[in-house]
């Protein structure tokens, strides 16, 4: 790879890591409550609501299964409605973090799905109220799994930045496209390959990490 791109590579890496970074935020936190809303609301669970869960589930059910690519443009119009924007990263965030939302919200509903329902009981029979047991017993027992999906979920993230090169949103995939596969030049595409593996690596590490020391406690 020519010295004049790599200015240019680490322009995209640092807009790759804005895009994947806002999109964790705001999706994932979003996406744990939407997670929580689906867990507690399930028949016979802490919040037991059958209509509120089957309107939930079937609106996870409609988002999560549509392509990134597909996706990121039929909501140009309310990206456009949020952003005033409908090309660059500013266009990319919204799309990034709503799909966030809605695949955080299986990863966290899933992890709570496993835990041991014999430990809401215990805090039920101690007169500990919804909020509360969602607060202190949910979350905190299922912590360590969750952190573990978190850290898959960056790695989906990273994926979904690369296809935002769509609407002109910079980051590594649009890096690859425009530097190396339109000019072929396939040292610029796995110069931007090996980064991604790196960041990768890194958020996996870290999220291994984090999760073992949290399952020690």
């Amino acid at each position: 790879m020519t010295a004049d791109l790599w200015p240019v590579l680490w322009t995209a890496v640092g807009q790759t890591l804005q895009m994947a970074g806002a999109a964790l935020g705001i999706g994932g936190l979003a996406g744990l409550l939407l997670g929580v809303a689906l867990y507690v609301t399930r028949p016979g669970n802490l919040l037991s609501n059958r209509p509120v869960f089957y309107v939930l589930n079937v609106l996870v059910n409609i988002v999560r299964p549509i392509p990134f690519i597909i996706f990121i443009t039929a909501i140009q119009p309310l990206t456009l409605a949020i952003t005033g924007v409908s090309i660059g990263i500013g266009a990319a965030i919204p799309a990034l973090a709503i799909m966030t939302t809605f695949g955080t919200s299986r990863i966290v509903e899933q992890n709570l799905v496993a835990m041991d329902p014999g430990v809401i009981e215990a805090a039920r029979a101690m007169g500990a109220g919804p909020l509360r047991i969602i607060a202190t017993v949910i979350v905190p027992e299922t912590l360590g799994p969750l952190i573990l999906g978190y850290t898959f979920l960056f790695v989906a993230i990273i994926d979904m930045t690369a296809m935002a090169g769509a609407i002109s949103a910079g980051g590594l995939g649009d890096f690859a496209l425009v530097y190396g596969y339109q000019r072929y030049q396939p040292a610029v595409t796995w110069t931007a390959v090996a980064v991604i593996v790196v960041l990768v690596q890194v958020a996996q590490f870290a999220g291994n990490w984090l999760a073992r020391r949290v399952l020690r406690r």
